[in-house]
């Protein structure tokens, strides 16, 4: 994988966040971000882990194996984002889980953050 979150022949992940911080209105670097899928007995299975680049973007978060219909888990270590930057936070992880319906689609979680809130929603 490259910085651009591609592998060399062009292929990306299938699965990519990016990180909005609206309090200072710019990309969140340095966010780590963790990829679970649930499994068929209902617990959480680790697939990836990247950290968010200095355009806030997560491309490197999964590549082995073939993307699956299922429920998926995006996990934000937003505690130590605020805390290296000595930020009063509310919120040390935000959590998103979210439905793969289909296979050959491509599935991006943005996330807007602040200290005190977030939201999120499917980008393309």
């Amino acid at each position: 994988m490259n910085n651009s979150g591609t592998r060399s022949g062009g292929t990306t992940s299938p699965i990519t966040s990016h990180i909005l911080d609206v309090r200072l209105g710019r990309p969140a670097a340095g966010v780590a971000v963790t990829l679970e899928r649930r499994g068929a007995d209902e617990s959480w299975q680790f697939l990836g882990r990247d950290a968010t680049n200095s355009d806030g973007r997560a491309s490197g978060l999964f590549w082995e194996g073939e993307l699956a219909p299922g429920r998926y888990r995006l996990t934000f270590d937003t505690g130590s984002y605020f805390a290296e930057q000595q930020v009063d936070h509310f919120y040390p992880l935000v959590t998103i889980e979210f439905q793969v319906a289909r296979a050959d689609q491509h599935y991006h979680v943005p996330l807007l953050l602040s200290p005190f809130g977030y939201s999120t929603y499917r980008g393309s």
